[in-house]
């Protein structure tokens, strides 16, 4: 392996990174730092997150600079604030002992008036998000004429966020003679269009195999209902006390209800996504970066510019609709040689989209094995001893304090008192799971209609009955009418005088089933048979029985009324028989996230420029 001195790089530059702890060239900077000390020479490089390239352009680009010209010389592209300010905080770092040097970050969310200040104040290279550089250029306020080098930083990233017509713009302002750097962790169609038109006679340079996910990376999967891929979760945070990791989510709604329901439960956690605001977002990721946070529940586009290295887990809860998002997900996890963990938790309907990505990764996902109770409050147990073990004690400090202690605790031995240090904190899991139920790991589609037809009788309806104590209801709305469980709670309270204790609720798309107490079966019919929701009639039912209260008397007229709803019921009772199995518990929040798993119900994750790419058109045939 080389050195950097043997790479070319500037005994200026050397110093610098040899005090950040930089002792031997990571193997994308061994392959690309003496080809870009060169001219014209253009570089695509495929390379996970994590692997060293802010380096690999970042070292060249600054030992090329002519500090005594004052304009801009180099062109950082990248998708996020996030990213273009560690971008260019690196950059700073990196020529520590280079006089008047000035690297400037120009992105979105900040004041374009003071970025306007610092670039007629002259700059040698610009770290920009593409949306807030577009507007510079429209005002005038910036000249990429004098540019040399330009670097596409994660430009697989900027172009899944719309940002492909900004790059076109912008190349076009650049001059033709100039080096492009293009890197990226997978090779797309986009990404060979860019490289066709803005490079020449370009070198590829692939560290691993093109679309590979990283070499260290741990892959496991939990194949559950989707009712209990939130307890799923906790098992699996449970049962890993040590986790220090980013769990991803699809939408900004899912990510902040996951992140909140973690928080109340007393995790360390907590959420990161486009609604909130950027000083919010920099608060949240500066603690988890110093690792105040154990947790960060966030959105894809959220997290993209959150680089740390010794991330233990990455959980997937639900997998991403492309592939080249998994395995950004997953590269944040595993670097600098360290080994980690990607666990998705998916349902029966993703196992298809899992095929994918383990075609595309080149590695299969290991079958998870659910943690048990008992298996939980062992490692946390073992958790509390080691923590025990670590406890740096200062006689000094507590000198004056102990006599007091001991007269305390004097009558205790220390079995006792070991005891009671242990179940302090042990407590809180043995109470949680003492009692609670197993999850049970969803089949195969053949395995669970066996099941399913096991249980069906001799009608071949299906035989679910409601808890003890409850009566279950059909109902004629569903996730389509945009109706969900605190929708549905807020209807029976406008339309039932009383308190009514409310139990099990399944959302389907078009019509769903919720139980209530059995003295409140009346009410219900009643209320809600009179209501109307957004304009459209309510009708209520008890599920599996007939609507109307006397018998039909004879032949065809009696029956035809009948028709519609006992089609719809059938229609009802087969769909919920895919949705929903047998239930212990009477009320269980994890239903307010059913609907996540259904595609039409999937929000958009908003950032803060060139979110709004437009959807392909299907051709009409």
């Amino acid at each position: 392996m080389k050195t950097f001195e043997e790479l070319g790089v500037s005994p200026e530059i050397r110093r610098a990174i040899e005090e950040m702890g930089y002792v031997q060239p990571m193997p994308v900077q061994e392959e690309v730092i003496p080809y870009l000390l060169g001219e014209n020479n253009d570089i695509i490089a495929l390379a996970q997150t994590g692997t060293g390239k802010t380096a690999a352009y970042g070292l060249p680009l600054l030992q090329k600079t002519d500090v005594s010209r004052r304009e801009p010389q180099a062109l950082i592209l990248c998708p996020t604030r996030e990213l273009c300010l560690q971008i260019a905080g690196d950059l700073n770092d990196y020529s520590k002992y280079i006089d008047g040097l000035r690297v400037l970050p120009v992105y979105g969310g900040s004041s374009i008036e003071s970025q306007i200040r610092a670039l007629k104040q002259g700059v040698h290279i610009i770290v920009a998000t593409p949306g807030r550089l577009l507007d510079l250029m429209q005002r005038k306020t910036v000249s990429l004429a004098t540019v040399q080098n330009v670097v596409l930083d994660e430009a697989d990233e900027m172009l899944n966020m719309g940002f492909s017509e900004s790059i076109d713009a912008i190349l076009a302002d650049v001059p033709q003679e100039r080096n492009t750097l293009l890197f990226s962790a997978t090779m797309s169609k986009e990404i060979a269009r860019i490289a066709k038109n803005y490079l020449r006679d370009a070198k590829e340079i692939t560290i691993g195999r093109k679309n590979e996910g990283t070499a260290n990376v741990h892959h496991v999967v939990y194949v559950v209902h989707a009712k209990d891929k939130y307890e799923t979760l906790k098992r699996i945070v449970d049962y890993n006390p040590n986790i220090y990791g980013i769990i991803f989510c699809r939408t900004r709604k899912e990510t902040q209800e996951i992140a909140d329901k973690l928080m109340q439960e007393g995790y360390n956690a907590d959420s990161l996504h486009g609604e909130l605001s950027q000083a919010q977002r920099d608060a949240v990721m500066q603690k988890f970066r110093i690792r105040n946070l154990q947790l960060l529940v966030a959105t894809d586009v959220a997290a993209r510019g959150l680089d740390v290295d010794d991330l233990t887990h990455v959980i997937n809860y639900g997998l991403p609709e492309d592939t080249e998002s998994y395995t950004h997900r997953s590269g944040r996890t595993g670097r600098a040689g360290k080994t980690g963990t990607s666990i998705a938790i998916i349902n029966l309907r993703e196992k298809g989209r899992m095929r994918e990505i383990e075609r595309i990764i080149g590695k299969k996902f290991e079958v998870g094995k659910m943690p048990t109770a008992k298996e939980i409050c062992e490692r946390q147990l073992m958790k509390v001893i080691d923590d025990l073990e670590k406890v740096k004690v200062n006689e000094e400090e507590i000198a004056d304090f102990m006599p007091d202690v001991y007269r305390k605790l004097d009558w205790l031995s220390k079995e006792d008192l070991i005891k009671r240090m242990v179940s302090h904190e042990f407590n809180r899991f043995s109470d949680y799971y003492r009692d609670r139920a197993e999850i049970e790991t969803a089949g195969d589609a053949r395995t669970d209609r066996k099941e399913r037809k096991g249980k069906k009788g001799a009608s071949g309806e299906d035989n679910r009955k409601a808890e003890p104590g409850f009566t279950r209801f059909f109902i004629n709305l569903g996730k389509n009418d945009n109706l969900f469980p605190n929708e549905l709670i807020g209807l029976i309270n406008s339309h039932v005088r009383g308190r009514v204790e409310i139990g099990r609720i399944d959302l389907m798309r078009s019509f769903s089933f919720f139980e209530v107490e059995e003295g409140a079966t009346q009410s219900i019919l009643k209320g809600l048979n009179r209501a109307n929701w957004k304009g459209r009639k309510v009708t209520v039912e008890i599920a599996g029985e007939e609507p109307g209260s006397t018998p039909p008397k004879s032949g065809k007229k009696a029956r035809k009324p009948a028709e519609a709803p006992r089609k719809r019921r059938d229609k009802a009772a087969k769909e919920e028989a895919e949705f929903a199995r047998p239930h212990k518990k009477k009320e269980d929040w994890r239903q307010f996230f059913q609907h996540d798993d259904d595609p039409r119900w999937q929000e958009p994750d908003f950032d803060e420029e060139g979110w709004a790419k437009p959807s392909k058109k299907k051709k009409k045939k």
